[in-house]
């Protein structure tokens, strides 16, 4: 009887043109995962409509269920699995059962894992990083421009906050371009999905964790874009979001619990202020309001207290390491993430792939400040973040201090000696990734009043001192601007977009004084890329005197001697005082301009920096 009117309200309803809900299972997340991990626990996710009223079963050799956990939600599952050594490579069924009701079964794959060289091999001092904005560089394939199902429709360059059709192919297609430039590594800004309203350019606020946003191209796409760098000697690096993630994605559009995100009795934003994590005397709730306060309106402030959260986050960088090989993480907003959980995810990460580099955003204002977040306990933070470098902001304002600022006791060049002096406060400095701009700030040209000359200094500094030098696109071709609003610093690159009116891909797009910062960048970058003096080698540098500030690198193979002038008038110095460093040396080549000088007094121009490779052992 009962059958029959079921029976009889599926006709009826089909007759009135309504599709009776079949249960489904939405996501299974890792939707699959390898063999032989040196963890071998993995937590499923699973979603899908009262999939908490069902019961899940499997059996696979090697394979162990240890745990179904239901949660706030009756539409999530969490299911333990334990993957035995023991283990091969195969698909089995995973059934979700329910009494009177058809099983829902997902296929679930144990891949092999790939143990090719040159995957996930680490991004090191050795290595010149290239930020590129995906949207923003080149449209390779502009059949992905937009699609009807996700929010933000269609492309507007002319809207600095809209999309405006870049993606992995375009990257893809001038990947020679950056081999010539001296580039050895990639960083991209966050090419998963990105479904929001606004600004989804941008990709900092993550509603597919598991999926290339189309507009950018495919998973499989992105694999083959970092096999594509890879073959070219160029490594990739992943900017991940522990952080927060966007308010569209499903997993805060239909939360677990709610205890998913931080939650607050009104929207509460972070106050923003890095101390208040490091103050022995904050405020707990100046504390609360860093860490927990959300970003943005449309940036849900994960809580990485929440294990649950904890082991979909890890899981799923520890998945795209080893689906596509790539070579580091880049971890946004790094201070406001839960610090002994990040201290975690490092060693698990690590533990699958010991090569593999990371370093954390940290846009703090001191030495002590950056110290803090890294590696090694080295300022009495009481624990080991297990993060072994940050991005160097306070060494890139030293730069600018040195160019653009008086010469004075802690000021112009006498800071920037200060802050490369503190480097004991750090495991080791060289792990630190060193820069001038990015995505986030004014561009250099603009920070150094369009003036070529320190433009110039910047950039010799940049590639020649200590760290993990990054270089934001564009910068090489005297792109400029400021931050203020940031889209301002998010221009496209001209000639990437189909019947732009100039190319400066190429030399003949690109005016003189574009081809000759272009040339000079692309001279310096692939002599450090040839000399480990400049990539392994050890720095000495001595105490500015009138204006002037002079640091080797050095190891066994060669010495190079930077010096820079930061007066406003050519200075001749003597060099007798190097002579620590310079030994039996009486010539040096001009690594940019490849002129002998001697050795007894250099002549340095204003606002100039010299890059000298001391030619040991000559007498005439």
């Amino acid at each position: 009887m009962r059958k029959t009117l079921l029976s009889t309200l599926c006709c009826l309803l089909a007759a009135l043109g309504v599709k009776a809900q079949t249960p489904a299972l939405e996501r299974v997340e890792p939707m699959s995962w390898w063999v032989g991990m040196s963890n071998p626990n993995l937590q499923l996710v699973v979603h899908g409509s009262n999939i908490a009223q069902r019961s899940v079963s499997l059996s696979y050799p090697g394979v162990k269920l240890k745990a179904v956990h239901k949660v706030e939600n009756s539409n999530y599952l969490f299911v333990d699995l334990q993957i035995f050594s023991s283990a091969v490579p195969g698909t089995f069924p995973i059934k979700f059962k329910k009494a009177g009701e058809k099983d829902l079964t997902y296929s679930y794959t144990l891949n092999k894992r790939d143990k090719s060289a040159g995957r996930a091999q680490g991004v090191t001092s050795k290595d010149l990083i290239y930020l590129i904005m995906p949207d923003r560089f080149s449209n390779g394939d502009a059949a992905n421009d937009s699609f009807n199902n996700l929010r933000e429709q269609g492309i507007h360059r002319d809207s600095m906050f809209s999309r405006h059709g870049g993606d992995l192919q375009g990257i893809m297609n001038h990947l020679d371009y950056l081999k010539n430039l001296g580039v050895t590594a990639i960083w991209l800004t966050p090419e998963i999905e990105n479904d929001e309203p606004h600004a989804s350019y941008h990709g900092y606020a993550v509603t597919d964790y598991y999926k290339i946003d189309p507009r950018y191209g495919t998973n499989d796409l992105y694999k083959k874009f970092v096999e594509k760098c890879h073959s070219m000697g160029l490594k990739v690096i992943k900017d991940l979001v522990h952080n927060h993630a966007g308010t569209e994605g499903y997993l805060i559009q239909d939360m677990p619990m709610k205890s998913w995100v931080h939650q607050w009795p009104t929207y509460t934003k972070s106050n923003f202020r890095d101390a208040a994590v490091m103050d022995p005397h904050a405020s707990p709730m100046d504390r609360k309001l860093m860490q927990d306060g959300w970003f943005d309106h449309r940036m849900a402030d994960l809580n990485q207290n929440n294990v649950y959260v904890q082991n979909y986050l890890t899981q799923n960088h520890i998945w795209w390491v080893e689906y596509a090989g790539i070579d580091g993480f880049r971890l946004d907003t790094y201070p406001y993430n839960e610090p002994v959980y990040m201290a975690k995810w490092a060693k698990d990460v690590k533990a699958e792939f010991p090569k593999l580099s990371i370093f954390g955003e940290t846009l703090v204002w001191s030495a002590a400040n950056q110290a803090f977040f890294t590696q090694g306990n080295t300022v009495n933070r009481g624990f080991d973040t297990q993060l072994p470098g940050v991005t160097d902001a306070v060494l890139k304002d030293a730069i600018y201090e040195a160019i653009n600022g008086k010469d004075g006791w802690t000021d112009g060049v006498g800071r920037l000696y200060s802050v490369v002096a503190q480097d004991f406060l750090y495991q080791d400095a060289t792990r630190n990734t060193i820069f001038m701009d990015n995505h986030d700030m004014s561009r250099l040209l603009s920070m150094v009043g369009e003036d070529i000359t320190k433009y110039k200094s910047a950039m010799a500094m940049l590639l020649t001192m200590r760290g993990v030098p990054q270089m934001y696109y564009g910068d090489e071709i005297l792109m400029k601007n400021y931050s203020n609003p940031d889209g301002l610093v998010r221009e496209d690159f001209p000639g990437g977009w189909a019947g732009d009116k100039q190319n400066k891909f190429t030399a003949e797009g690109r005016d003189k004084k574009e081809n000759d910062a272009f040339n000079y960048v692309s001279k310096l970058a692939n002599y450090r890329k040839g000399t480990t003096a400049l990539q392994t080698g050890k720095m000495m540098q001595f105490v500015p005197e009138n204006g002037i500030y002079v640091y080797f690198r050095y190891d066994a193979q060669k010495t190079v001697m930077i010096m820079f002038n930061s007066s406003e008038k050519d200075q001749e110095t003597a060099t007798s005082r190097y002579f620590e460093r310079i030994g039996d040396a009486k010539k040096a080549r001009n690594v940019l301009t490849d002129e002998m000088t001697g050795l007894d007094k250099v002549t340095i121009p204003a606002k100039t920096t010299l890059v000298l490779e001391l030619i040991p052992g000559v007498t005439h």
